[in-house]
């Protein structure tokens, strides 16, 4: 597909800032330059210079320009790819729900659950939207709105859909409870208790308490922080044990925040769809990746009604509004029924609201400033993390969304780490509540969605403080060890 003109100016200037040509710091040509040497309007030049801020390469400096993004280099390594590990019935849950307890505590800094701060939520937009639903159209809004759901909000959602490279009909969609309701929905269509799935390795721990719930018993495949879930070890796993789902995230996966290439997802997709073995993606990140345009939802490579897809709003507009989605394909009709004799319904108010937002534009504009500041926020956390944390910590490079996954060096014990952490007043998520293995009990993960300040930069501060502490700690531990030995 030819690009338009001003994708065509942006890819040209960025390949000029990542070959030196513009140092950082240096101010790139100005709107009207540019535009006179291009020929091109000041509007085209402007559409690819904000390109270029979403992409984190220029930085607007108001009454001044456009200059090259200047930060310091992030040379922590990435955590390595994760290990095999047998079927297991789903144990943990008691954690999970602490972290999400503490979430909601006003004196706690919540860099533990995955939840956006406020100050990145449309909240006086959705506020105008809600009190014109319920003043204008208050008999639907005060009514159920069975499944499928709200018919504006599904045609709106579809139009959405083809960003991620999928067409679908308004009629495929479904209208969820979010996205949590979404998965379940779908696991509950595809498998029985006792059944077997496989997921990534580490995974979103509301999956792993999820298949608790159900009954289900987990593969963990290992999964690289950078290009994704192991086809090569999937394929493997598949062939020993009869899996009945597979649930993954291509894009900005959690807690990794790895994408996974066009290329490996129609590789999966295929090999997934011979097996006859259906795919439950959970995209919920996908339009907070950094480069729109450059990376697609798993659903666009499904020929084969193999992907059941599972979004929500709860990371872009809002998690209290609980406005989720789910494609299912042949599924569709199972997983209507299971919604209509299970929570009836999604919100009336909340799919009203969230349809008439759409509906009267703005999301877009929202999404490219949200993305900036995640962008902007996940740089300040990396560096703050290899600054204070111990040497020898690993760390992530999402491609989007706003957690970041760290792995602690020594064997550092991330459970003990969040307890010591919760007494100043921090709450973090340990790395043992994304697996049932211990493979993890070294990492964590940080919540990037809050606003970066000194109180932020405090926080991530004294979880250096703590961690390194724990490290000496175990080290003397070790050298007695050897004394005794």
């Amino acid at each position: 597909m030819t690009s338009l003109l001003y994708q065509q100016i942006a890819r040209q200037l960025a390949d000029d800032i990542r070959k030196g040509f513009y140092q950082p710091g240096e101010r790139v040509p100005s709107v009207r330059k540019l535009s006179t040497q291009k020929g091109v309007s000041h509007a085209t030049v402007l559409h690819a210079y904000a390109t270029l801020e979403d992409q984190g390469l220029i930085r607007a400096r108001p009454q001044s320009g456009y200059y090259v993004h200047q930060t310091p280099a992030l040379t922590a390594p990435t955590p390595p790819i994760s290990r095999v590990e047998p079927p297991y019935a789903v144990t943990r849950s008691g954690i999970i729900s602490e972290i999400l307890r503490l979430s909601r505590r006003s004196d706690v800094m919540p860099l533990g659950a995955a939840v956006p701060s406020s100050e990145f939520l449309p909240l006086r937009a959705l506020h105008q939207q809600m009190s014109k639903v319920t003043r204008f159209n208050s008999k639907k809004a005060y009514s159920y709105i069975f499944s499928p759901g709200y018919e504006p909000l599904r045609r709106q959602i579809a139009i959405r859909m083809r960003d991620a490279g999928a067409v679908v009909e308004p009629s495929q969609i479904v209208i969820t409870n979010g996205c949590v309701e979404a998965l379940q929905l779908c696991l509950r269509a595809l498998t029985s208790p006792g059944d077997l799935i496989a997921s990534e390795s580490p995974s979103y721990y509301g999956l792993v308490q999820l298949c608790q719930l159900l009954g289900l018993k987990v593969i963990e495949i290992p999964t690289d922080p950078e290009t994704g879930l192991s086809l090569e070890s999937l394929e493997k796993a598949a062939e020993k044990w009869p899996i009945k789902a597979l649930v993954v995230t291509t894009r900005a996966g959690n807690p990794m925040g790895a994408t996974m290439s066009e290329a490996r997802q129609r590789k999966l997709v295929g090999m997934m769809a011979q097996r006859n073995i259906p795919i439950v993606e959970d995209d919920i990140y996908g339009e907070l990746m950094f480069e729109p345009g450059r990376s697609k939802a798993l659903k666009a490579f499904d020929c084969s009604d193999t992907v059941l897809y599972c979004s929500s709003f709860s990371k872009t507009i809002s998690p209290g509004l609980r406005t989720g989605w789910v494609i299912a394909g042949k599924h569709q009709d199972t997983i209507e029924k299971l919604q209509t004799f299970t929570t009836l319904s999604a919100c009336s108010v909340s799919q009203m609201a969230v349809a008439a937002y759409l509906e009267n534009g703005g999301y877009d504009r929202h999404l490219r400033y949200i993305r900036q500041e995640y962008r902007r926020n996940l740089s300040h956390f990396q560096l703050a993390v290899q600054q204070y944390f111990p040497e020898g910590t690993q760390i992530t490079r999402p491609k989007g969304g706003f957690i970041l996954w760290v792995s602690l060096p020594g064997n550092v014990d991330a459970q003990i780490l969040f307890t010591q952490a919760l007494e100043q007043g921090i709450s973090i998520a340990p790395g043992a509540v994304f697996s049932n293995s211990d493979q993890f009990n070294h990492c964590l993960r940080l919540n990037c969605g809050v606003p970066w300040n000194q109180e932020t930069e405090r926080a991530v501060m004294t979880l250096g403080v703590l961690a390194k502490g724990l490290l000496s700690k175990n080290r003397v531990v070790e050298e007695v060890g050897e004394e005794v030995a």
